[in-house]
């Protein structure tokens, strides 16, 4: 697990990019697909909504092991997340996380019992962030071809949890 400073780490990187590549298994092998963050905050937990009836939804209760990857190239922003997805049928969460996004997605709207939140409980991750531009990134991997021992410096890398 993460401290609550790592934890705002990490919603610093993805609040913005919003959008993230859920990897699940369909049968024996992995599928992604995207998925929409539709929280404010964020406390270990990711929220999305999905259709009862889908197939990822299928896909992890018969394994609740779940990857997300969010990336932004132009700000040099990975970030994977490993964990436990669970469908989660709470009706005030529902309701608060609704926005005009979502309903364009269930235009049965929120009471439609179709209409769930899949909840990812975080267990650990990684991340990378680049500090420099794209030309100090090539500058540091030509010296490091040129140098047998270097490696090129090309920003911040961290695992938590597991």
């Amino acid at each position: 697990m993460s401290s609550p400073e790592h934890k705002q780490k990490i919603w610093k990187m993805i609040k913005d990019i919003k959008v993230g590549m859920l990897v699940t298994l369909d049968h024996d092998t992995p599928r992604a697909r995207p998925m929409h963050l539709v929280q404010e905050e964020y406390d270990g937990t990711l929220w999305f909504y999905t259709r009862r009836s889908a197939e990822k939804v299928f896909e992890t209760e018969s394994d609740h092991d779940v990857c997300l990857s969010f990336s932004d190239q132009e700000d040099g922003v990975y970030v994977s997340l490993s964990g436990k997805a669970n469908l989660n049928d709470n009706r005030e969460l529902i309701h608060k996380y609704w926005n005009p996004f979502v309903a364009a997605w269930f235009p049965e709207g929120k009471d439609d019992p179709d209409v769930t939140l899949l909840e990812i409980k975080v267990e650990m991750g990684e991340h990378w962030k680049s500090k420099k531009s794209k030309t100090y990134q090539l500058y540091e991997i030509a010296k490091a071809n040129l140098k047998k021992d270097a490696k090129p410096d090309l920003g911040e890398n961290e695992k938590f949890g597991g």
